[in-house]
This record gives C-alpha cells, sequence and structure tokens, in this order.
C-alpha cells in the first residue's frame, strides 16, 4: 500500500519503483569493480535501503563486509543543525579496503562528507558513496554522491526508513510530508 494511513504523505516513489531502482542501483556498484568491499551503512535512516541494497549486491555476485555508523545531523528537526557528529563509529577495520557509504538521503552534503572524510581517515582505499535520494537544494559541502536512486524536489520526505520525529520509517514508498 502506497499511502499513509493519516493521509498526512503524499507519494512520491512507490515501492516497486524504490525495488527496481535498488536492483539497477547494485548492477552499477557491481559493475564499478569493488573488489575487496565494505558496505558502511549510515543509521538511523539508511537500514532499509541499505538491507535492500545489500541484498541486491549479493543477487549480483558481491559479497561485501558490512558495518554501520551512527550519525546525527537532525535531532528530530526538519532542517539539519548544520553540524555532524558521531554517535556510533564502524566497528571494522577499513584499512586498504574499498568503501560505499550507503545514506538515505543527500541534502547539505555534510554527513556524506562527514562519513567520506572519516573512512579515508581510517585508511580506506577507495570510498564511493550511495544515496537513495538526492533532494535538490543547495549544497554545504563539496561532495556528489557516486550512485543516485531518485532526484526529489526539496520537499521533506520521509518512507522507506526516512522518519520525522522516529514516524514514518515502515512505510513502503517514500513521500513528501504534507502534514504533521
Amino acid at each position: 500500500m502506497d499511502a499513509a494511513p493519516d493521509g498526512a504523505i503524499r507519494t512520491l516513489f512507490s515501492a516497486k519503483a524504490i525495488a527496481d531502482r535498488i536492483d539497477r542501483l547494485a548492477g552499477d556498484i557491481a559493475a564499478s569493480g569493488l573488489a575487496d568491499l565494505t558496505v558502511v551503512a549510515v543509521l538511523k535512516g539508511s537500514f532499509i535501503f541499505a538491507a535492500d541494497l545489500i541484498r541486491a549486491l549479493h543477487r549480483n555476485g558481491l559479497k561485501p563486509e558490512i558495518d554501520f555508523i551512527y550519525l546525527a545531523s537532525y535531532d528530530g528537526e526538519r532542517i539539519s543543525r548544520g553540524e555532524v557528529r558521531v554517535v556510533r563509529d564502524i566497528g571494522s577495520d577499513v584499512r586498504g579496503r574499498n568503501v560505499v557509504i550507503v545514506d538515505d538521503i543527500f541534502d547539505s552534503g555534510r554527513t556524506l562528507n562527514f562519513a567520506k572524510s572519516l573512512l579515508l581517515q581510517a585508511g580506506a582505499a577507495r570510498v564511493l558513496t550511495c544515496v537513495l535520494v538526492d533532494k535538490q537544494v543547495p549544497r554545504a559541502a563539496a561532495i556528489v554522491p557516486d550512485f543516485v536512486g531518485f532526484s526529489c524536489p526539496p520537499v521533506f520526505v520521509v518512507g522507506y526508513g526516512m522518519d520525522f520525529h522516529n514516524r514514518y520509517r515502515e512505510l513502503p514508498f517514500i513521500g513528501e510530508l504534507v502534514a504533521g
């Protein structure tokens, strides 16, 4: 079902469109020839996307190590505070490894830039980035994702792991929060 029970969400990307796009993203990542791969999912928002992407990578013949980094910049608000902090760092040794950072949404660029810098400082051989949603807003950091699922207008999106005050993460589609 691609509708929020309370009518507060306008669907932007259906569950089917997301599934199809993730399969294509996994194919693109597999075609990039990354050996010795570690996937680092940025929590909390990317957990559903990362799980589906990792299974799609497996279907494409990849067997990545998987880790998580928990970064915070929103603290429950609609607008980022402008600084990124590490709530939980990765536990894996990424020295000499190829890494793909998986994040739910790319807006200011601060989170992705911060995570990429951390992993390069930790000795990763190469760090690529994969985002599900590229929100078309002005960037605060000079970074461009390597793999992008969807481009979306500058609206507040929820669903498929993305939230507002920890609500709507469970929705199988991505939609614009129009009330709340």
